[in-house]
């Protein structure tokens, strides 16, 4: 990708393509959310990775707005190291449990909301 693409578009390519993509330092330690320069205690340049999409809950809870569909916020952590928030779908939001291992899916950009990622529980992650 262009270097002088901003980090957020090139995330967004990376959705675009059905990826999760995530930056990395120069010693190949994770870097979570998307940035033009290393954060403190990291050394540069940043350079982009596929996730392979596994991760496990972190912390989670469910949100039941009155007359709407209930729905949950996660801290997912990614197996590469990194941890992102996003949502578990496919189970009831209070049926998502810390320790669940989920599976990143894309949802693809929709009018003028851009493509993010959401999570699906796998039974067997390996």
């Amino acid at each position: 990708m262009n270097d002088a693409t901003s980090p957020l578009a090139q995330y967004q390519a990376w959705l675009a393509r059905g990826e999760l993509g995530y930056q990395v330092d120069a010693h190949g330690r994770p870097v979570f959310f998307p940035r033009v320069l290393a954060p403190a205690g990291r050394e540069g340049p940043l350079s982009w990775r596929a996730s392979r999409g596994l991760g496990t809950v972190y912390a989670t809870t469910h949100i039941a707005p009155k007359g709407e569909p209930a729905y949950n916020v996660a801290l997912i952590d990614m197996d590469e190291g990194f941890r992102l928030m996003s949502r578990v779908e496919g189970i009831a939001a209070d049926q998502v449990r810390i320790g669940l291992r989920v599976k990143v899916r894309v949802r693809p950009a929709e009018g003028d909301a851009d493509a993010y990622p959401v999570f699906d529980p796998v039974e067997d992650a390996a």
